[in-house]
């Protein structure tokens, strides 16, 4: 059902002192313009913010018996937050009542509701509105819950991977500050890179995480928007997520590369031995972790100041 809100508005301020009415009216932006702050509204008055605080309380307390002839808007409000867990984030629920025209009137008439609270926000929510207590104190438990299980997986995961046998509803992960969606619809901390990407590095970072496999530093340019190709390389090199696996391709460390240039992959593969290999197993070894040729592999073999070739024809560490 849809209201002429801006008609209701107005047949409701009728009743009202004209200081009341103005004080409103400003407040909230019922006149079409944005919601105005005590401060302003009390420079204009030559009053106190306080006092004007005072008189918008009494016009509202003036206006709740007569606005409780418009239940059926009162009812309507009642089945949306029903659907919505019991709350929901203010700027969504403002927009999904009001749509782009009736948002300041929505505000409105909450305020006016004996049903609905707006709770501020904090260092944990977003301003959001509920029609009782007991629906934050759910959402509450549930945001928990949830990122407890996001806190064990390390990774975002999909809304549907989030749920439990606890009440739950979309609305719920709407209103946290802590937990946010990506642009794929996936859920994590808000601190991690694939949820709220900062700079080159942690948009680099999605790329592979998406693409899961080595890349050269152009190719991520190209699968990052408006970014250099030189700018990637420079910023890839320097971060420790990254490994330089071959000319100019880098991996995730958290795939199992190691760091360091060839020489250095192949003494961690004897070290990790403990026995000398053969020149095919080191090759093998080594082509897992570095993208070269096997001619670089054997060329760096053949360095008597690192390796040492045993009389059956395996490598082992030179000892110094």
């Amino acid at each position: 059902m849809t209201f002429n809100y801006a008609q209701i508005c107005s047949d409701l301020l009728k009743g009202l002192s004209q200081k009341q009415k103005e004080v409103l009216s400003r407040r909230f932006g019922l006149g079409g313009d944005g919601r105005e702050t005590l401060e302003s509204i009390g420079k204009d008055f030559k009053v106190t913010r306080e006092r004007v605080r005072q008189i918008e309380k009494d016009g509202l307390f003036n206006l709740k018996p007569a606005a409780k002839k418009y239940q059926n808007v009162f009812s309507q409000f009642k089945q949306y937050f029903k659907k919505n867990g019991g709350l929901k984030k203010e700027d969504i629920a403002l927009q999904e009542l009001g749509g782009e025209n009736w948002q300041n009137q929505i505000y409105f008439f909450l305020n006016l509701g004996e049903k609905f609270e707006r709770l501020g926000e904090t260092d944990d929510f977003h301003p959001f509105w509920v029609q009782d207590r007991s629906s934050f104190l759910k959402a509450r438990k549930a945001i928990d819950s949830i990122r407890e299980k996001l806190d064990k997986s390390g990774r975002p995961l999909k809304l549907k991977d989030l749920k439990n046998g606890n009440y739950f509803n979309p609305s719920f992960l709407e209103i946290s500050k802590k937990i946010q969606k990506n642009s794929e619809g996936f859920f994590g901390l808000k601190e991690w890179p694939e949820i709220n990407p900062k700079g080159v590095k942690d948009k680099a970072f999605l790329v592979f995480k998406k693409e899961q496999k080595p890349l050269h530093f152009a190719q991520v340019a190209q699968l990052i928007d408006s970014a250099l190709p030189q700018t990637v390389h420079n910023e890839l090199i320097k971060d420790p997520r990254f490994i330089l696996v071959g000319r100019g391709i880098y991996a995730l460390r958290e795939w199992g590369y190691e760091p360091g240039m060839v020489k250095d992959v192949i003494l961690n593969i004897l070290k990790q031995a403990k026995n000398p290999l053969s020149k095919e197993e080191i090759l093998q070894k080594t082509l897992k972790q570095r993208l070269v040729k096997q001619n670089t592999v054997f060329l760096n073999l053949s360095n008597r100041k690192y390796f040492l070739r045993t009389g059956d024809g395996r490598y082992k560490i030179q000892e110094s």
